[in-house]
């Protein structure tokens, strides 16, 4: 893959999503098709001007924001540059959609962490884990003006730009992913829901779920095993049985996320666990946005999918 040093791009968490609140494993890719970079509005580039006024008028936003915590936060980038630029039109050419679970404002955290860090962390493929736990935490804190609370996963995967393997918390891999392991006709996909999702209130709906025993419990010694072996079958090139996993994972998720799953998508994510053609699991928090789906065949059910008008978008595809 050609990195582009000024371009940052979507990022997908194919496993992890909900469990990683958990301390599971986690494992995360970024996503060329979606990117973004900063730009200036008047620059001789052809661009919707009324979507740029409106970044520009948000990155605004944002800098108040900043400069409510001026000395926390002056000391991860340089407030008054950005400012400065601000005031110049600066805003984020993106074409990552928005609360469609890909990450676009850790894209932009990103790109304004590499263009006005201070004493920033260079995103090369040898960084030591701690290194790598340290960018995370500066990337969270300049996300959390987004979400009032940033894990800084998104972000660190837009910046550093390889899949990342999150063992826990205080521990992540940059890793290779064997997909020419998977079948010369397996794929990963996206299915685009037509509907925006809203993270925060499922993540804390979540979250006072798991203060109760019995569904914490589940979570923990279900759902976390199942989606940690689903990892390490993917990273490590099994095939088989990361199928097996995984489909234990899609009806796991299925049976007790079907509240995250846009109703009008549960009998599809039913037809495939069914037909063991395809399946499917979220692609974060669920809701709406974008699902995630898998195949060993991809050309048929690529044919399934648009003979019922869906919109896919390939993520990985052997050839």
């Amino acid at each position: 893959m050609r990195i582009h040093p000024d371009l940052f791009y979507a990022k997908i968490l194919l496993f992890g999503e909900y469990s990683v609140l958990l301390n599971s494993m986690g494992l995360s890719i970024p996503y060329t098709h979606f990117k973004g970079e900063l730009s200036f509005i008047g620059e001789d580039k052809y661009t919707d001007r009324n979507f740029a006024k409106r970044s520009n008028n948000e990155l605004l936003k944002y800098l108040e924001y900043l400069k409510g915590d001026f000395d926390t936060y002056n000391k991860l980038i340089d407030l008054q540059s950005l400012e400065k630029d601000i005031m110049k039109g600066l805003y984020f050419e993106s074409s990552i959609p928005e609360s469609y679970g890909l990450g676009s404002s850790g894209a932009l955290c990103a790109s304004l962490y590499k263009r006005y860090g201070m004493n920033t962390i260079g995103n090369s493929k040898k960084l030591k884990n701690g290194d790598i736990i340290e960018l995370k935490t500066v990337l969270a804190q300049l996300e959390s003006g987004f979400h009032g609370k940033s894990s800084g996963l998104d972000p660190l995967n837009s910046y550093l730009k390889v899949p990342l393997l999150i063992h826990h918390q205080n521990e992540i891999e940059q890793v290779n992913l064997p997909g020419d392991k998977f079948g010369e006709d397996s794929a990963i996909f996206l299915i685009n829901s037509q509907k925006s999702g809203n993270t925060e209130p499922l993540v804390r709906s979540f979250l006072n779920k798991c203060e109760k025993e019995d569904y914490l419990d589940l979570m923990q010694k279900q759902l976390i095993p199942m989606n940690n072996k689903c990892i390490l079958e993917l990273v490590n090139g099994n095939a088989d049985s990361f199928f097996t996993q995984l489909e234990k994972l899609s009806e796991f998720q299925y049976t007790n996320f079907s509240s995250m799953i846009p109703d009008n998508f549960l009998d599809l994510w039913k037809e495939g666990l069914e037909t063991r053609q395809f399946w499917m699991k979220l692609c974060g928090s669920g809701g709406g946005g974008y699902l995630l789906g898998f195949t060993k065949s991809y050309s048929t059910t690529k044919d399934i999918l648009k003979n019922k008008g869906l919109d896919i978008v390939t993520v990985y595809q052997n050839q």
